[in-house]
């Protein structure tokens, strides 16, 4: 393993607090992700794998640094994982938090210096998903033996990945309910907040106060809201919507022509070109799917005719979104993309699959996964899932690896016959709790709704989630195995 060249720097102890038992528990457990990144060597591997990858030598000086930021961003982003707060919120943490400025080493003896939100933003993004999916395998299989075992839990043996406890959900986006109309509503504010940034630099157009245009549509959704238990309803939001393409149809000739205007004399405005871009690139995303938006509210309202989920723009600041049907209690509809989720028998996650296109129907997931977690772990000894992963070829594929097959069958005779073997019964039994691990992993990391955009950025943000979890639940068993020693020790000195 290549060795880090640069100094960490001095941390200040942390404070005596007494009292306080949740916070105490919490601090042990940090304490313990801590020692579990150093004394390891996981922390340096992965710094200096990234390193490694650097196109050109860097200077003693650069290479110092550029390993610090490293450190600070894998740290903040496990923090982040774990706390499920957003950018700017741990950045207010960060600076009054002695135990988050100790994990992150940004405490020192004479000043605190911990970092922005935007920095916090572009450490998210620093390391792609496959680097930190690497990390967590590793981390998983540092558990693996007895000798790791010991070093990273004070236990005697090591955790077994032999039995695969699977489930598929949905990760929600952070979208409101795509109703049609709201479509408008929004291409309308986006436009006109592009226009009314282009005439703060001067470039104007003849048009009167932008704003009255979002007011107008406001007022349209006002009564788009009010007419639905009215007396001739539907015929109501007809009329209003003709109005509301009406005042888009104005507002996309107003915003084609700043668009234009910008285009064309950018350089008269303080803005750099990059700058000046990232306003072109907003209007263009919106003015691309007025049209698309429009024919769709009228299809669906005017026309009264249903249109198929993958003809729908659900949003238009995210394409690759998607309707999933799952009839779930609660959520008979959802919008987002399928996240798969596979456990071993402790609660580590070994493998997870987010899924950018219409997800699959869990049974076509089996082979895949199984793939996976083969190459990373060895072939395991069984395998569990629900009635949803049940299919002809993927019983012969668990025959042919050897690997009992603990999946719920979808026929009621081969469940009853099922039912008859004892082993198939513990580990469906222990299959309840994946469900809970699914909604623990959804709602105290992912947050409910994940907030990043974009596929990419949700699925690197997932991919530090998962190692935010297994790292807890690592820190977790060593920080109580950690305490029952110590009460043994002392109940020895009695």
């Amino acid at each position: 393993m290549s060795i880090i060249t640069f100094q960490p720097e001095f941390r200040p102890a942390l404070p005596c607090v007494f009292g306080a038992k949740d916070y105490r528990t919490f601090r042990a457990t940090l304490t313990e992700m801590d020692r579990i990144l150093t004394v390891t060597g996981l922390e340096d591997h992965f710094i200096a794998k990234k390193m490694a990858s650097c196109e050109k030598p860097l200077s003693t000086r650069h290479h110092q640094r550029h390993c610090k930021t490293l450190r600070l961003a894998l740290r903040h982003n496990i923090l982040l994982a774990i706390t499920g707060l957003s950018f700017r919120e741990l950045s207010r943490r960060m600076a009054d938090s002695h135990l988050f400025q100790w994990f992150t080493y940004t405490g020192f003896v004479d000043a605190v210096r911990p970092v922005s939100k935007s920095s916090l933003e572009r450490f998210e993004k620093l390391f792609d998903a496959d680097e930190v999916a690497e990390l967590i395998h590793q981390l998983n299989r540092g558990v693996a033996s007895d000798l790791g075992a010991q070093a990273l839990l004070y236990e005697q043996t090591a955790l077994r990945f032999d039995n695969i406890f699977a489930d598929s959900t949905c990760v929600k986006a952070n979208i409101h309910f795509p109703v049609d109309w709201v479509l408008l509503r929004d291409a309308t504010r986006t436009l006109v907040g592009s226009i009314a940034l282009i005439r703060q630099q001067g470039l104007r157009h003849r048009i009167g106060d932008p704003k009255q245009f979002i007011k107008k549509m406001n007022k349209l959704c006002i009564e788009m809201t009010h007419t639905r238990k009215k007396k001739d309803a539907k015929k109501m939001r007809k009329m209003i919507l003709r109005r509301m393409k009406k005042l888009m149809k104005t507002v996309e000739a107003h915003a084609a022509n700043y668009r234009t205007l910008l285009k064309e004399n950018w350089q008269e405005t303080k803005w750099s070109e990059l700058e000046t871009q990232v306003v072109l690139d907003r209007m263009n995303g919106v003015l691309e799917q007025v049209q698309p938006a429009i024919e769709q509210a009228h299809e669906r309202i005017i026309g009264e005719r249903r249109m198929d989920n993958d003809k729908k723009i659900l949003t238009l600041y995210q394409s690759d979104l998607h309707v999933l049907v799952r009839g779930k209690a609660g959520a008979e509809v959802e919008f987002g993309n399928g996240l798969y989720l596979a456990e071993q028998t402790d609660g580590l996650i070994v493998d997870w699959d987010f899924m950018k296109d219409q997800p699959k129907a869990d049974c076509k997931i089996v082979k895949p996964s199984l793939t996976r977690i083969t190459k990373q772990y060895g072939t395991p000894e069984s395998y569990t899932g629900d009635r949803g992963f049940d299919a002809a070829a993927n019983d012969l594929v668990l025959e042919e690896l050897d690997i009992i097959n603990a999946i719920c069958p979808k026929s009621v005779p081969a469940l009853r016959e099922k039912l008859e073997d004892e082993q198939f019964c513990l580990l469906q039994t222990r299959r309840g709790a994946t469900e809970g691990r699914i909604g623990i992993f959804k709602n105290a990391y992912l947050g409910s709704p994940l907030r990043s955009q974009g596929f990419e950025h949700r699925k690197i943000r997932i991919t530090w989630c998962v190692l935010g979890h297994n790292l807890w639940k690592l820190a977790t068993m060593a920080a109580q195995k950690r305490a029952d020693l110590e009460a043994e020790a002392l109940a020895e000195v009695a």
